[in-house]
């Protein structure tokens, strides 16, 4: 593939000399002298990297380092300086520099900037293309990212959208689970067929199998007609089973025997029926710790994890914040009857800065009242919720604060996981369909929590 690479530099000696070295790798190059020129050439050209010097006279490279990135966010700027002005080249690279080199500056290790440049700007190149492949003519509005976590998701979407594989979705609450699934439904070989989801912790035990498999009229008491299952409605199409960690095991088995014999048995009604459903589960849980546990069936789990998709917390993402944030403006300002732009640079700084517990649930929620809150186009620092700036502490006292490690980790995440439901718990009142509400989880998974966290709500809590 052959690469363009601008060369930005007051010094046509210096534009010779890089032209020359990186010619040699079959790398066609562009010059200019300085930041307007380099502006027109790329407007006129399609270029792949840009090197620009720090120091040049009208637009310097700072300058010209603010504009590609307004224009084109995605094009990688290698910055070129002295070494007396290193500490000027880490500026330049916090503004959104791909890297630097410093004057007089090696052969060998130019290459290897450059060669590492190009890569990057080849696998963003690569990234655009599987979306649009995915979106088959049209955004796909619940992916948006280009970190290397989630390019990963997206590459194991496309690599099994086609296919009848079954799929295990992994991650915390609020990583896009269902949004993932429904995603690849769409742009799988059953997008003309049913999606039907279904919330495992949602539905009370007693009516799991009825709304599973289905039902004959007078099959038990309050079965007055006739029900057609999940499994049912799904034929031909997919079927979405959500926090599958939370099924009762006596469901299980028969889970396992519709998976494998592509069969179902409604309640009451000893016929059996053929469906021909593509299943994708999903689960917050480790499922291995549950099989161990003898809370999940083993054969089961194996025979969910076909296909396993391990979706990163919004944490592990950090580059996508911002992204996703504006989409989640432009779509709930419109409409709230709201024209915003963006957000200011402090605003973004502040919620790349937050861990986000709740992951991409969370920010939308959070977007959404800063849209309301916003008194402006572009939404401030001070728009954003107070918890964002908040230290995060708990009743035992911890703090979990910004660089800090913890030295038992899931002890940690408890207590930030304990500290969320006792919140919730106060503002709803000790209404735990409420709290559950709040936090975006269903109740049958609240009361889970509780269990797992040693909380007793026997009064109100204040």
């Amino acid at each position: 593939m052959t690469h363009n690479v601008l060369v930005v530099d007051d010094e046509p000696k210096l534009c010779d000399l890089l032209a020359s070295a990186l010619s040699q790798s079959g790398i066609q190059v562009f010059t200019a002298g300085n930041g307007l020129h380099a502006l027109k050439v790329l407007e006129a050209e399609d270029i792949d990297l840009v090197i620009s010097d720090w120091r040049m006279p009208g637009m310097d490279g700072p300058q010209l380092l603010a504009e590609i990135k307004t224009r084109y966010p995605q094009l990688p700027v290698i910055v070129m300086t002295a070494y007396s002005t290193v500490k000027n080249a880490v500026q330049s690279m916090r503004n959104g520099a791909f890297d630097y080199i410093a004057k007089p500056f090696d052969i060998d290790e130019l290459d290897i900037t450059v060669n590492k440049a190009l890569q990057f700007r080849d696998i963003l190149k690569d990234n655009q293309r599987m979306r649009a492949e995915l979106d088959e003519h049209q955004q796909i509005d619940s992916l948006i990212g280009d970190s290397p976590s989630f390019r990963r998701v997206l590459h194991a979407i496309d690599s099994v959208r086609e296919s009848n594989a079954t799929i295990l979705l992994t991650g915390e609450s609020g990583t896009g689970k269902e949004m993932v699934a429904r995603a690849i439904h769409k742009h799988g070989n059953r997008a003309d067929k049913p999606f039907v989801a279904v919330n495992c912790a949602a539905i009370p035990e007693g009516l799991l199998e009825s709304e599973m498999f289905g039902h004959r009229k007078g099959a038990f008491t309050g079965a007055v007609a006739d029900r057609v299952g999940r499994f049912m409605q799904a034929d031909q199409g997919t079927l979405f089973l959500d926090e599958i960690g939370e099924m009762p095991l006596a469901l299980q088995a028969k889970i396992l025997r519709a998976l494998q014999e592509r069969v179902i048995e409604p309640v009451g009604d000893p016929r059996e029926r053929k469906v021909d459903v593509r299943v994708i589960a999903a689960t917050n849980k480790n499922l291995l710790d549950a099989v161990a546990n003898k809370e999940f069936r083993e054969d089961l789990y194996y025979r969910l994890n076909v296909f396993p998709i391990p979706l990163p917390a919004l944490r592990e993402r950090v580059e996508d914040i911002a992204p996703l944030a504006r989409h989640f403006a432009h779509t709930l300002g419109a409409t709230a009857g709201k024209r915003i732009t963006g957000f200011s640079a402090e605003a973004l700084q502040a919620m790349a800065n937050y861990s986000w517990p709740g992951n991409i649930r969370e920010l939308q929620n959070c977007v959404e009242r800063a849209t309301i809150v916003a008194s402006a186009a572009v939404i401030e620092e001070d728009d954003l919720p107070a918890y964002l700036f908040a230290s995060r502490s708990t009743d035992s006292g911890v703090l979990v604060a910004e660089g800090s490690v913890p030295a038992d980790l899931e002890a940690a995440l408890a207590q930030v996981e304990k500290f969320y439901i006792l919140a919730a718990l106060a503002q709803s009142n000790g209404v735990q369909a409420a709290a559950a509400q709040l936090i975006g989880i269903s109740e049958r998974s609240f009361w889970y929590r509780l269990k797992k966290l040693g909380i007793h709500v026997d009064k109100i809590v204040r």
